[in-house]
């Protein structure tokens, strides 16, 4: 029988079992193929398609397990005020997400993985930056305070001046298993990781941060390969990157903070 005589929904369903699964990935991305420009960091826990970001959640420890953006200098430079109204994911079933109470008198700051300051393009993607998916428990003082704090102004200075940065950033569990507040049992993380991809000038600079009071002064201390976060975490950056580039890139440690 011709495609032409099949009723719509198969012709549909037909298609989409034709897909080939290397393309899979992409069909289930919507707005945030951008996100995804350069591989997938992982295929486990559930995506999360943002107006700003795109993300992969554990429904177990009920936090990023990768957040991915694309920062260009316009939206570095983005002036809406911060929303501040933190809120469960609306897309995550109770029991798999984290909640307001889990946070509450837990002695960590709710630390964003992708900044609110990287929002202020967009009264969307500013109000989505506080869903508790974005988020992780994070020390306040000398951390999310701190050093987080000054390293995510730098990156936007990065994005300003470059024009166009990829950043992946999320959490590293070295004990097992977590510490976790709350009764959802949101698992606290020992390290934070943060990746700055730049596509034109083709290099990294990734860090990896433990989870603690820390000088911001001693920021390079913490400057590591790409290929450390990926022993650490299990994940796979900019894979699709050609091979050879790719090793280039993820092997090659930053001397020190980019000067810009």
């Amino acid at each position: 029988m011709l495609t032409s005589q099949l009723p719509k929904f198969f012709i549909a369903l037909i298609t989409l079992i034709a897909i080939p699964d290397s393309y899979a990935e992409y069909y289930s991305l919507n707005d945030c193929k951008g996100y995804a420009k350069y591989g997938l960091p992982g295929q486990g826990g559930t995506l999360l398609c943002r107006k700003g970001y795109l993300l992969a959640h554990d429904p177990v420890r009920k936090t990023p397990i990768w957040v991915a953006e694309h920062l260009t200098s316009d939206k570095a430079r983005g002036s809406i005020e911060r929303a501040n109204n933190f809120q469960p994911d609306p897309e995550l079933i109770k029991g798999e997400r984290a909640e307001i109470l889990d946070y509450k008198g837990s002695g960590y700051d709710r630390g964003h993985m992708a900044p609110a300051g990287d929002m202020k393009w967009d009264p969307q993607a500013m109000l989505e930056s506080f869903f508790l998916s974005n988020i992780v428990p994070q020390t306040g003082i000398g951390m999310n305070q701190g050093i987080w704090k000054d390293l995510e102004e730098r990156v936007r200075l990065w994005a300003t001046n470059r024009g166009e940065i990829y950043i992946y950033t999320g959490p590293i569990y070295a004990k097992a298993p977590p510490d976790s507040i709350g009764a959802n049992k949101v698992a606290v993380p020992t390290h934070l990781y943060k990746i700055i991809y730049d596509p034109v000038a083709i290099e990294a600079i990734a860090f990896i941060m433990p989870n603690t009071k820390l000088k911001s002064s001693d920021m390079p201390r913490y400057i590591v390969t790409i290929r450390e976060v990926e022993e650490k975490t299990g994940l796979n950056f900019l894979s699709k990157l050609n091979p050879k580039i790719a090793d280039i890139v993820e092997l090659t440690k930053s001397e020190s903070l980019w000067s810009e």
